[in-house]
């Protein structure tokens, strides 16, 4: 016999009505294939995005912009090249662009594993290779400067947090960009933003 459709949260059903039509197959076949993954995922709506959850912890999300989509298996990072999007797998704006089924499927079923084994869908620590500290560039302690607030702003980041903002800056390949960027960073740390702002309200 057919196995059963999980229960579905009809607020994913309509985040999916809503999108472009473009999205909709992408966010409809992610949707299948994380259930395919692991049929005891919950869906659920975070920080205004699609989300599945094994024993009440993230495991995966997606979300559609304007001209792609994206997909989160938690625990896998993001995408590390420029203006590459949210989660591991970059801008998606067609099926084409997914990485294969089984090879997804694999990644969300160990985002699940790791839930059932620690509690969450993080790699325990050294899981990740340590990344070389990124240079603060002249051109944009130059534009802090000129800012007090922001350049505190950033100073009171996380590690992390102000390797977000570095990173975006110096992997501009246009001069215009880098400089369009470095704007709106300050503009971002001046109000107290984090790079990432964006993906973490609703």
């Amino acid at each position: 016999m057919p196995q059963a459709r999980p229960a579905t949260d009809p607020r994913i059903d309509a985040y999916i009505a809503k999108a472009a039509p473009f999205a909709q197959p992408i966010l409809v076949h992610l949707r299948d294939l994380v259930h395919r993954a692991v049929p005891e995922a919950e869906e659920t709506i975070k920080w205004g995005m699609p989300h599945f959850m094994v024993a009440g912890k993230n495991v995966a999300g997606l979300a559609a912009f304007k001209a792609h989509c994206a997909f989160v298996v938690h625990g896998e990072g993001r995408q590390g090249a420029d203006d590459a999007g949210m989660g591991a797998y970059g801008k998606i704006a067609a099926l084409a662009d997914l990485p294969p089924d089984s090879q997804l499927i694999a990644k969300v079923r160990e985002a699940a594993a790791r839930v059932a084994s620690t509690g969450t869908a993080r790699k325990p620590a050294g899981g990740f290779a340590p990344k070389p500290d990124i240079p603060m560039p002249d051109d944009f302690a130059a534009a802090l400067s000129t800012v007090p607030k922001a350049k505190a702003a950033l100073e009171s980041l996380a590690p992390g947090q102000r390797r977000d903002y570095l990173d975006w800056i110096t992997s501009a390949k246009q001069p215009a960009t880098r400089t369009k960027r470095i704007a709106q960073a300050v503009e971002w740390l001046a109000e107290g933003k984090k790079r990432n702002w964006k993906y973490e309200s609703c």
